[in-house]
């Protein structure tokens, strides 16, 4: 059994409200015990500047390892040289028993995503006897919000295709919604990051704003258990 922490969207700006509140969360997970990894789905920096990335790493550190992934306000350069050390940023963890693929579905200048060929490619050769969690920005499903839903990763099809011939992969792990979600695709289950920055408002709750601001961020807690199943306890950090 392993516990993974997940957050997303942290969109650090230099700013003091998005610089406590990714602190606040991380405190909260820094304070726990018999954590395994901690996560984070993209939109780390707000507009990608470097001095918003060399923020993220003070800010996103824990004796646990951190895991990330960009999103469509990360810019790749910026991202890999500070957070990464230039280094891939499609990557493997082995988290105990559970591989973790991070991948990035970001496009350029876009808000919605894409698995390019490379990508896919790379996850089918990550892909072995392992119990395996895929973890990139963009949902490949509808979260029911119509101004998010224009946003998606359009590409869901072929992602479909691969996992229909991996059965290793127990579950997809995603950000950008700003909000917690459990849902399934292909099979898999998807589990979406609360947003720490914001909170998604829904068409049933409404109002005429997208993003909710007074709401306290969140975290997520994903056991992959042995049996290859996965549960997910959400946690507002107050």
């Amino acid at each position: 059994m392993i516990v993974l922490a997940h957050l997303s969207d942290v969109h650090l700006d230099g700013g003091e409200r998005a610089h406590e509140r990714a602190a606040r969360v991380m405190a909260y997970i820094n304070g726990l015990t018999g954590i395994d990894a901690v996560l984070v789905t993209g939109d780390i920096a707000d507009h990608g500047e470097p001095a918003e990335y060399e923020e993220a790493a003070q800010v996103l550190t824990s004796p646990f390892l951190v895991i990330t992934c960009p999103g469509n306000h990360d810019v790749p350069a910026s991202y890999r040289k500070v957070l990464l050390r230039d280094a891939p940023i499609n990557r493997r963890y082995d988290v105990a028993a559970v591989a973790v693929l991070v991948c990035n579905s970001a496009i350029p200048g876009r808000d919605e995503g894409r698995l390019d060929g490379d990508t896919l490619q790379w996850i089918a050769d990550q892909l072995d006897d392992t119990p395996t969690l895929i973890a990139f920005h963009h949902p490949p499903v509808p979260m029911h919000q119509p101004y998010f839903d224009t946003m998606l990763l359009t590409n869901a099809t072929d992602l479909a295709e691969l996992l229909a011939r991996h059965p290793q992969v127990v579950g997809i792990l995603n950000g950008h919604a700003h909000s917690a979600a459990a849902t399934s695709f292909a099979g898999v289950p998807v589990r979406v990051g609360p947003g720490v920055v914001s909170t998604l408002r829904l068409p049933w709750e409404g109002g005429d704003r997208i993003a909710d601001l007074e709401l306290p961020p969140a975290v997520a807690f994903h056991v992959i258990a042995d049996d290859r199943t996965i549960t997910t306890h959400y946690r507002v950090v107050p």
